[in-house]
């Protein structure tokens, strides 16, 4: 199994998402990236090339890619795992959608401003067809809530 984290547009391996999984799972690939949404992609396609078995945690932005890479490669990814993800960006738009059977879970802050619940939830509901859901009482950034959650049982198998 390769788990591996994606961290937000204006984020990087060193965030706090980042550091406290890193905590958790040392073995996790935590990835920086730069660039626009297609330069990333490259970034994520190159680290994931040739694995199967993948457990995607993604944030704002990072749940943007872990969605699109999983659009693109289903029979390698094992579950997603999405913080806020940024579905309602217009860079998502611009792909072509396909849904994905992939388990996910996505889990949103009922006070996000960024991504908010009225918008990405109709999108993930056409998208995902295994998509289970959590919507807590945050603001986007997940700060009060995201080392809440039972991450062994959300991340192993």
């Amino acid at each position: 199994m390769t788990r591996i984290f994606l961290h937000g547009l204006e984020s990087s391996s060193k965030g706090a998402k980042a550091s406290f999984l890193r905590a958790l799972f040392p073995d996790m690939l935590i990835p920086d990236f730069k660039g626009n949404l297609a330069a990333r992609m490259v970034t994520l396609e190159a680290i994931l090339d040739g694995r199967k078995k993948i457990v995607i945690v993604g944030s704002s932005f990072g749940g943007l890619m872990g969605t699109l890479y999983a659009m693109q490669k289903q029979e390698a990814v094992d579950r997603l795992v999405l913080l806020a993800p940024a579905l309602n960006f217009p860079e998502f738009l611009q792909y072509k959608l396909k849904s994905i059977e992939v388990p996910t879970r996505i889990i949103i802050g009922s006070n996000d401003t960024v991504t908010p619940v009225q918008e990405v939830l109709p999108l993930a509901r056409k998208i995902f067809t295994n998509l289970n859901y959590d919507e807590v009482d945050d603001t986007h950034m997940l700060a009060e809530t995201f080392r809440k959650f039972d991450w062994q049982a959300l991340l192993t198998e």
